[in-house]
């Protein structure tokens, strides 16, 4: 693939997996697909059930600089906050260099860096890690911390994670999620769902009392490999915080385009 082939893929992989999430979260959600933007917003107080994202490749200054107008006046008219995904891949020269101020321009502030990442992987060993087992998630009180994990991971109150993922048939059914547990104690845990002919993992999370002990990389391949397995799909795709970047490519992923991501000034 090439460089603006994988960052499309990249993009539309967050289109697709977050539209059956959102719906599934609320089956009201808006899931529009409009000119140049893909909005995934379900409204809720987990913010990264919020989403939005530019969706034109090699995409120029002016065009760039307009939907993010439009980005950011659609995020002003929801009641919770979110996040505007931007795949800096997509992008030209020109656009790139103009980004931050055009960002600026349209009323959104910079919030922190993510990497598109994807590989030819699969299927790949079930892992063993002699600190853990595995379970995988089919009951409230299983996706309950499955949220909390990813609250406190990245500093959100408990609620906020329960809004989007409690009482969730989708998770405990089509979602291969799994927590890491260490005894009884859940520590870390990551998903992986079919997407468009790929196995996308999303919401990798590690307690952080419990971090830099390889419990995120053993349940992230946890789940790529019982996914693989219940689905026969070979090519795999992630979007990946700073914390996880270094972890992945361990895994044999490889990083495509860089991801900014935005919310509103306050």
């Amino acid at each position: 693939m090439t460089g603006l082939t994988e960052s499309i893929e990249s993009a539309e992989q967050l289109t697709v997996a977050w539209r059956a999430m959102v719906l599934d979260r609320d089956a009201d959600a808006d899931v529009r697909d409009l000119p140049g933007i893909a909005v995934r917003w379900a409204d809720c107080r987990f913010s990264f059930y919020n989403c939005i994202t530019l969706t034109e490749a090699g995409a120029g200054a002016d065009l760039v600089a307009r939907r993010l107008g439009q980005a950011a006046d659609i995020m002003r008219a929801k009641r919770h906050p979110g996040f505007l995904w931007l795949f800096e891949g997509l992008l030209d020269d020109e656009a790139r260099t103009a980004l931050a101020a055009a960002a600026d321009q349209a009323g959104l502030q910079y919030a922190f860096p993510g990497t598109g990442m994807a590989g030819d992987l699969l299927p790949i060993p079930d892992p063993v890690h002699p600190d853990l087992t595995f379970v995988r998630v089919r009951t409230d009180e299983h996706l309950r911390a499955y949220a909390d994990l990813q609250s406190r991971a990245y500093g959100f109150p408990l609620e906020e994670g329960r809004d989007g993922l409690v009482g969730s048939a989708y998770w405990k059914s089509e979602v291969y999620a799994y927590l890491g547990m260490r005894g009884d104690v859940p520590v870390a845990c990551a998903a992986t769902v079919e997407a468009q002919g790929r196995l996308f993992v999303a919401f990798v999370a590690t307690d952080p009392q419990w971090q830099r002990r390889g419990y995120g990389e053993a349940v992230t391949r946890k789940a790529l490999h019982e996914g693989a397995r219940a689905t026969g799909l070979t090519r795999a795709t992630l979007h990946a915080t700073v914390a996880g970047a270094p972890v992945y490519p361990r895994i044999g992923f490889t990083p495509n385009s860089p991801i900014h991501f935005y919310n509103l000034k306050q």
